[in-house]
């Protein structure tokens, strides 16, 4: 790809399934192409290559929904050069962007009025040593304006992705600041069992469920 073109696994229309943003009607563009492997991944198939479209139809696309947000996802989108200017493109527009990443990329280079929702991978997924320091730091370092466009996404599948994600959001003083929003790997834990760990450590974190997940069939694609 080039700095105009991007790989595109999916543009849809959707209900937002997670994030501080749950429940709102949502585009979404899905980029292709991840490679960091990590356990759990519920979005395989956007290691696939994809199709090439330019900025300009990407945007046509993502606007024909008339949503009050729109997301960029993936993969990993930060991966593709000609994600920067789409994101600014879409802001320069007006429109509300979220962006999700796996944070295993520096989201220095993101526009400043993209709200960046940054993935904190726990040992269960296998590539914890590949979260990128300097997204925790970019948003402890940010002015207040801005530090509002970062919360941050821990996916817990046991105990000790828990008492890890405590651990980083203490030495961190992440909650101070920020949403953390602090979700199940679907399958793997009981979400009365994480609501109970964060009401005993009176954790100031947000619950999530995966919305999507609950109100379609889990593995469907475009949702």
């Amino acid at each position: 790809m080039n700095g105009t073109t991007l790989g595109i696994s999916e543009i849809f229309h959707s209900i937002q399934g997670e994030g501080s943003f749950a429940g709102w009607p949502c585009a979404f563009i899905r980029l292709a192409g991840c490679g960091h492997g990590c356990a759990g991944c519920d979005t395989g198939y956007a290691e696939e290559r994809g199709t090439e479209l330019e900025i300009e139809e990407v945007i046509r696309r993502s606007l024909t929904f008339q949503a009050p947000l729109i997301e960029i996802t993936g993969g990993e989108p930060l991966l593709q050069p000609a994600v920067y200017p789409l994101m600014t493109q879409l802001c320069d527009l007006h429109h509300k962007l979220l962006l999700e990443t796996g944070g295993f990329i520096s989201v220095e280079k993101v526009d400043q009025r993209v709200h960046k929702i940054i993935d904190l991978k726990p040992p269960s997924s296998g590539v914890a040593e590949q979260n990128h320091p300097d997204n925790i730091l970019l948003a402890l370092q940010a002015a207040p304006p801005h530090r509002q466009t970062f919360e941050f996404k821990m996916v817990i599948a046991d105990n000790d992705d828990y008492q890890w994600a405590t651990s980083l959001l203490q030495q961190h003083q992440l909650t101070d600041s920020f949403t953390i929003m602090m979700g199940v790997a679907f399958g793997k834990l009981d979400p009365a069992e994480l609501a109970a760990w964060i009401l005993r450590d009176r954790l100031r974190a947000r619950l999530q469920l995966q919305l999507h997940k609950y109100l379609w069939e889990p593995s469907r694609k475009g949702v």
